[in-house]
């Protein structure tokens, strides 16, 4: 057998860790109320008020949820003789500062809104004009400072003209808007922790390095409205391949929570508040805290053990693990205690056994215990087989850990393979990658070896895939491909991106096929009769 080493050494696809933005403050993710998923930009001082106040009855403040937060349509349309940015005194007649003077007396942190552009988003469709940052920086933070502000959202609508209200490819870096807004609030002198909502264009993650601009930045477009699944899954594929540039005082915004809204069910809420916990995104309730029915709700929102793991002070978020197409993911990380957390999810819409495969996240056996419940699950040994309800998940603190054995792969180069119907080559750091799969477009790698028995075999698949979207699609921020063993039935392979560019490389994504062979006359063709697959690099097969 010929092992085949090859290096795609390409710029910035090695995850590292972020030491966060060196403020002070932001070291675990932030914890609060939002008014953005259940009021739009309809703020007003009262409704603030009850809120908070809501807040501070409902105990949520006790388990971590101190941030109390003004959105959009807080500021007025024109700043005062000095420059100085206004608010709207029909809306909050007592002023900014009287805002905050009432959030510090509940014991509550002053959350407040602006934008790094010439106005603010709106719900109108930009026409509102409401006041922005851009080109104020130092007079705003001033401002902000002497209000008592605690944390900042900066948004980024109208941020390349007055006229162009949302662009999702701007036509320069918007890092300098955040660096200039970031070094304001610092001058300030004043700990106010920022969070960048620039809806993950540019990716921050990447080109933010050291998390050295924001305490956190959106990593996605909004997560709504509507909430449904299908946004919760565009945004879970597009962190896939950033997991690890987050760290302490610099974390990935999945954007805010839409547990307590009936659009999505009670499985998919706690699935929805346990995998932004487990990636570490700051948790901001998002829905009205004065409505009824709420206890569903506040039972995911108030689960210690499930905040415990956002706040973890190791600050790692768990990384993606295995996709098993159409049934289920797996997701896993490590906490400051040394132990592991799990996080499986049911990809179907309908309640069904689920297994969990203790090999997929590197361990033969582990003591385990349900975060959700806080129940002992004992000694788990090889796998776990439980009855997951649709969309629902299996959250798991692994400890006494054995580790399994590590795979070991046989690879083949893509570039290897017979290429037919517009399949082509490209280079990427002087590795050859196979593109143009798909509609119409076939790879197929021959002479592969199947070993002594053949059967399944565990491939391991490295890829490129850049086609992030902004909006939900049949596949969003993934593609898929189909492989044929041996010209058996095409397994189906859902392949989240690699990263925002077309040269950062998804390693071992790992997937098992049926119908090989024993021996080496084994032959893998991979294709998409609608669509167009990743770009491959190569495929490797355990020995």
């Amino acid at each position: 057998m010929k092992l085949l080493r090859t290096s795609v050494a390409l710029a910035l696809a090695l995850c590292k860790l972020s030491y966060g933005l060196d403020n002070g403050i932001g070291r675990t993710p932030a914890m609060g109320w939002n008014p953005y998923n259940a009021f739009s930009c309809a703020n007003t001082e009262s409704l603030i008020h009850t809120q908070a106040q809501k807040l501070v009855d409902l105990g949520l403040d006790k388990v971590g949820y101190k941030y109390m937060s003004v959105d959009c349509g807080w500021q007025a349309t024109q700043r005062d003789s000095a420059g100085g940015i206004t608010w709207n005194p029909t809306r909050f007649p007592s002023g900014m500062a009287g805002l905050g003077n009432f959030i510090h007396g509940l014991g509550l942190k002053y959350a407040m809104y602006s934008v790094g552009g010439f106005f603010s988003c709106d719900d109108v469709g930009g026409t509102a004009h409401w006041l922005g940052s851009l080109n104020h920086e130092d007079t705003d933070a001033n401002i902000f400072a002497q209000w008592g502000v605690d944390y900042l959202k900066y948004d980024n609508c109208y941020s390349v003209s007055e006229t162009d209200f949302v662009d999702f490819n701007p036509p320069f870096e918007l890092k300098t808007h955040f660096t200039k807004m970031r070094d304001s609030l610092a001058a300030t002198k004043r700990p106010i922790l920022f969070a960048a909502c620039e809806w993950g264009l540019q990716d921050p993650a990447r080109t933010w390095p050291g998390g050295s601009v924001a305490n956190s930045w959106r990593m996605s477009n909004d997560i709504g409205p509507p909430p449904s699944w299908a946004n919760l899954m565009r945004i879970i594929n597009q962190v896939v391949p950033i997991t690890g540039f987050a760290g302490p005082g610099g974390f990935n915004d999945l954007d805010m929570l839409y547990v307590g809204h009936n659009e999505l069910t009670a499985a998919e809420q706690q699935t929805h508040f346990s995998f932004w916990a487990a990636a570490k995104s700051p948790l901001f309730i998002g829905v009205d805290l004065t409505q009824g029915n709420l206890d569903s709700a506040l039972s995911i929102l108030k689960n210690e053990r499930v905040i415990a793991i956002n706040q973890d002070p190791l600050g790692k978020s768990i990384n993606f693990k295995r996709r098993y197409t159409n049934d289920n993911d797996v997701w896993a990380g490590p906490l400051a205690d040394g132990s592991t957390v799990v996080l499986v999810i049911n990809l179907q819409a309908s309640s069904r056994s689920v297994t969990f495969n203790l090999a997929d996240v590197g361990f033969s056996s582990a003591n385990a215990q349900d975060i959700i419940t806080g129940n002992s699950l004992g000694r788990l040994s090889n796998s776990l087989t439980t009855t997951l309800q649709g969309h629902g998940s299996l959250f798991l603190k692994l400890t006494s850990t054995t580790a399994a054995p590590a795979p070991q792969f046989t690879f083949y180069p893509a570039s290897s393979g017979a290429l037919s119907g517009g399949a082509a080559t490209r280079t990427v750091n002087s590795t050859t990658i196979v593109g143009f799969v798909g509609n119409g477009g076939k790879l197929t790698l021959s002479n592969i070896d199947g070993g002594i028995s053949g059967g399944t075999k565990l491939l391991a698949i490295d890829y490129i895939n850049a086609d992030f979207t902004m909006t939900n699609t049949a596949c969003s921020n993934c593609r898929e491909a189909l492989f044929s063993v041996n010209g058996g039935t095409g397994v189906r392979v859902q392949m989240p991106i690699s990263g925002q560019s077309w040269d950062i490389l998804f390693q071992n994504f790992l997937v098992s096929l049926p119908g090989f062979k024993a021996g080496k006359t084994n032959t893998i063709e991979i294709s998409n009769p609608s669509a167009f697959a990743p770009d491959f690099s190569r495929i490797g097969v355990a020995s």
